[in-house]
């Protein structure tokens, strides 16, 4: 049997991107992209916006705000218990592979403050609360707290959200939704039924779609699922399997894509959160470890970042003052003048997506 390809962090970088629709804008509509993406990161509804119009080409903000209305994209709580944008048909297939996690996690979370609470009573009331119509959590409690008197109100709506199947009510904001947004209960918002729980495989085979290749240990990172070795070995057959210069194992699907390591990645904006600074145990096919306490704060928040030649490179954001709004570069290390020519041209259209109502729009670079 031949020994498995050896991978450099480099290959690993371009087969990623490429999965991630960042080596060139995609011509997909958005229900794809985000079906090939895995999902995306949605805690703040505006990120992943930015993120579709960094990986589509001519994506309009109207494209995701209308597959939410239509009900073919949903917020919700998914992978690592937190919140985001899927396909109707992953939310679906994929939430109950999940569950046990999610409950999981509510137990690791609270751990004694559920003493004595009845669990299960808190679940079905809350499910009958959603039936009514959709709820904002606030609104959810309060109900909850009229029967359950002597219980913690964020306690209850946080078992509420890691129990059930609930996705956000989208409304006319600029970004899809209000910050304190309705939720209700998915099979009435879809008029489908979940689907069943048949383990974690298809979970993982869709992982390795939108990030592979890849180690266990960088799925059980992404899903939040721990134990996932059993599964990989059962999925064995259907994959195949490199090294990198570690000698560790990464899986891979047979036919995804795993371009040349010097194909060229053209300079991108990623926002905060973005699933491809998150997806991986080892991030350092993307990001150099010392560069990755840059782009996490110490509430947890993950910065907008940008990438020169496929790597993490420096954060971003946009300030805004009545109408002129400023995109504020902030490079790692000094970049070369073809760099800044590059990040300008992105960064223009950038502005142009994100404050289309500026009447003036500017590009400062700041030293490192």
């Amino acid at each position: 049997m031949p020994l498995p390809r050896t991978l450099s962090l480099q290959a690993l970088n371009r087969a990623t991107l490429a999965r991630q629709l960042l080596l060139e804008r995609a011509n997909a509509p958005v229900v794809e992209a985000i079906e090939r993406l895995a999902g995306m990161q949605a805690q703040i509804p505006k990120p992943p916006f930015v993120g579709l119009w960094s990986r589509l080409a001519d994506f309009r903000r109207s494209a995701l705000f209308d597959a939410l209305h239509r009900r073919t994209i949903v917020r919700a709580t998914m992978m690592r218990g937190t919140l985001h944008y899927m396909s109707a048909e992953d939310y679906l297939g994929l939430r109950p592979a999940l569950s046990d996690f999610l409950a999981q996690a509510l137990r690791a979370t609270l751990r004694t403050r559920l003493d004595g609470l009845d669990v299960a009573g808190v679940v079905e009331a809350a499910r009958g609360v959603f039936a009514e119509h959709p709820h904002t959590f606030t609104a959810l409690r309060d109900r909850l707290m009229e029967r359950f008197t002597d219980a913690d109100e964020r306690v209850l709506g946080f078992t509420a959200r890691m129990h059930l199947p609930l996705v956000m009510v989208p409304d006319g904001s600029a970004w899809g939704y209000p910050a304190d947004a309705a939720f209700t209960l998915a099979e009435g918002w879809l008029s489908r039924p979940m689907g069943t729980d048949e383990g974690p495989s298809e979970l993982v085979r869709r992982y390795l779609a939108a990030f592979g290749p890849a180690t266990v240990a960088d799925a059980q990172a992404w899903s939040g699922l721990k134990g996932l070795k059993e599964t990989f070995e059962a999925l064995r057959p259907e994959l195949v399997t490199f090294r990198d210069a570690r000698k560790r194992e990464f899986f891979d699907l047979p036919d995804a894509p795993r371009p040349a390591e010097d194909v060229p990645a053209p300079a991108r904006f990623l926002p905060e959160y973005d699933n491809l600074v998150l997806a991986h145990a080892d991030r350092t096919r993307l990001v150099a470890d010392v560069h990755r306490p840059r782009i996490v704060t110490k509430n947890l928040k993950v910065l907008a970042t940008f990438l020169i030649d496929g790597a993490v490179a420096g954060t971003w954001r946009i300030e805004r003052k009545a109408k002129a709004a400023t995109l504020v570069v902030e490079p790692f290390e000094p970049l070369s003048a073809s760099r800044r020519d590059e990040l300008e041209a992105e960064g223009e259209g950038l502005l142009r997506f994100c404050e289309e109502e500026a009447r003036t729009q500017d590009i400062r670079f700041a030293s490192p």
